[in-house]
């Protein structure tokens, strides 16, 4: 088969996209309640880090970050009931989710000059 170049992908800018970010399914048909908001709007988070946490009846429950980016606002405050698919956050996402590679890449090695 003739390989055709590949077109590379379009470097398009950091494009960012805001996620809401959901309570997601908990579980219980009822309310939890938000006793601890482990962020603030400015944050940046990490994939699967905590972002509040709720108390049942039954248990307590951190609801990680689906995603890494920089939180935008939050929609909620301590003592809040929520419940599955309630609006927690909005949640800034870059669009490449590649982490970026730093343009000045480190002097080659080879560079060194023999004596």
């Amino acid at each position: 088969p003739l390989k055709r170049p590949q077109p590379a992908p379009a470097a398009a800018p950091a494009s960012e996209s805001v996620q809401d970010i959901h309570v997601p399914d908990i579980g219980s048909s009822g309310k939890a309640k938000i006793i601890e908001i482990l962020v603030k709007a400015g944050d940046t988070v990490e994939a699967d880090q905590s972002l509040i946490t709720l108390e049942s009846d039954k248990a307590s429950m951190e609801i990680p970050s689906p995603a890494a980016g920089v939180v935008e606002s939050i929609a909620v405050k301590l003592d809040d009931e929520v419940g599955t698919g309630d609006f927690i956050l909005k949640l800034k996402v870059a669009g490449a989710a590649a982490p970026a590679a730093p343009a000045q890449a480190a002097p080659a090695p080879a560079a060194k000059a023999e004596a």
